[in-house]
């Protein structure tokens, strides 16, 4: 097998290799930490795959390094973003950069926009 055939099987590959923000943010997030909220990592849905979902809420937090302001990256997060409404889902980014600075003020960022 060269490399993932599906959104399931990209999705675990990508839990295999969190980023360090995805990382710090995931030990805020799990176990239910955040308002008794469950947060999945690297979530399939369609055909993408959210770094981070609360299925109560219908949030997905996407952790934004700087490869998103370049080339045809926003407008692909754009797409995927209005798709993602479509189903009932808002988005919530949050950049790589306040992760690692404050994860505390992200995880706050995050408890405003999770109310199911």
């Amino acid at each position: 097998m060269d490399g993932p055939r599906t959104t399931k099987d990209f999705a675990k590959l990508l839990r295999r290799r969190l980023s360090l923000p995805e990382v710090v943010l995931w030990r805020a997030l799990r176990g239910r930490k955040l308002n008794g909220l469950h947060f999945r990592k690297q979530h399939p849905i369609g055909p993408y795959v959210l770094d981070f979902y609360c299925h109560e809420a219908k949030l997905a937090v996407e952790v934004d390094g700087g490869s998103h302001s370049f080339g045809d990256r926003p407008e692909r997060d754009l797409r995927r973003d209005g798709w993602l409404t479509d189903q009932g889902i808002r988005t919530l980014r949050v950049s790589a950069a306040l992760v690692l600075d404050d994860v505390d003020d992200a995880v706050r960022m995050i408890a405003g926009e999770a109310h199911p």
